[in-house]
């Protein structure tokens, strides 16, 4: 895999920033929601983001976009 742009690496982390605040909101308004099938759709919703985090992450770790001394 060529080495990613800084523009590239700014991206992943957007993407990678955006899902990670989208899943802790939907996670802090699952307990409040009472209807059933809106529960199901929110943890359907989740389980989606968890796996594109996953993913993305994996991409990071397999492709070595960051040095463990870069994390913060």
């Amino acid at each position: 895999m060529r080495k990613l742009s800084d523009a590239e690496v700014l991206s992943l982390r957007e993407l990678l920033q955006m899902d990670t605040n989208a899943l802790s909101q939907v996670k802090a308004m699952e307990p409040f929601v009472t209807d059933n099938d809106l529960k199901a759709q929110l943890n359907a919703s989740m389980l989606t983001t968890e796996n594109r985090i996953k993913g993305m992450q994996q991409f990071i770790i397999e492709n070595e976009v960051i040095s463990v001394g870069e994390v913060h």
